[in-house]
């Protein structure tokens, strides 16, 4: 082998080995905590081309970094464990939100024709979301009740009662996907279903003498305004529930 063509063949391995160990994720990790995420989250949000795959469940070489990436175990390990001190896992719960926020703006693209391009990982990154602020706001208010002198003072139970609210605000969020129901696929609009059916149910079984009459408004609405079955049978399952409630 002449001396050019080695050269050429050890550049080819440089840029193969370049392109291997440009992106780095955790995954021999048993379980991600917010620092893991945080690095992550650079690398998803900001470390890839513009003609870069990001990870997906289609690719069988990424699917294990999206299912890292969306295990609800990664938080229920830490979240759930008593042992731990409340205002500790209060802290862990709030770093987590905040990184859930960045993880949130990952799968947004779309293609020419307005579908997103990762709709099946946008959607399991908005149920990490929703799964995780039924921990985050629960613990939040456990720490202000065990913090206060009478937890029944009225200016403690309106900080409790703010917090629920924010939450609510925020599952309502979700439910703005519907309005963009077309650029989802048909599975995804599944999913996306799967979502309202577990994760809402189990926020008004939570706080069942919660205000959720704007929830319920833009339920009906939706209700009315969505085209999928799947969706228009969650959201119909849902009305029924918060109305029993």
């Amino acid at each position: 082998m002449n001396k050019p063509l080695v050269l050429l063949v050890l550049f080819a391995l440089i840029l193969v080995n370049c392109k291997k160990e440009k992106h780095n994720f955790p995954l021999e990790k048993r379980f991600w905590d917010p620092s893991d995420y945080k690095e992550v989250n650079l690398d998803l949000n900001y470390g890839y081309e513009d003609d870069e795959k990001l990870p997906s469940l289609n690719n069988p070489e990424t699917r294990p970094i999206v299912e890292k990436l969306t295990d609800h175990q990664n938080y229920l390990i830490v979240l759930d464990d008593r042992e731990l001190g409340l205002k500790y896992r209060n802290k862990l719960a709030e770093e987590f939100f905040r990184e859930w926020k960045q993880m949130n703006k990952i799968y947004r693209a779309r293609d020419v024709q307005d579908n997103y391009v990762y709709d099946q990982e946008l959607l399991r990154t908005w149920h990490f979301g929703l799964g995780l602020q039924l921990k985050y706001f629960k613990l939040g208010n456990d720490n202000i009740l065990a913090s206060s002198d009478d937890p029944n003072d009225s200016r403690v139970l309106i900080n409790v009662n703010s917090n629920i609210s924010t939450m609510i605000n925020n599952f309502n969020i979700y439910l703005d996907e519907i309005n963009n129901e077309n650029s989802f696929s048909d599975q995804g609009k599944k999913i996306l279903a799967q979502g309202i059916d577990k994760y809402f149910t189990e926020l008004v079984e939570l706080y069942p003498d919660a205000d959720f009459n704007a929830l319920q408004n833009k339920v009906q609405l939706l209700r009315k305004k969505s085209n999928s079955p799947d969706i228009k049978k969650s959201l119909e399952k849902l009305d029924q529930f918060i109305e029993s409630k």
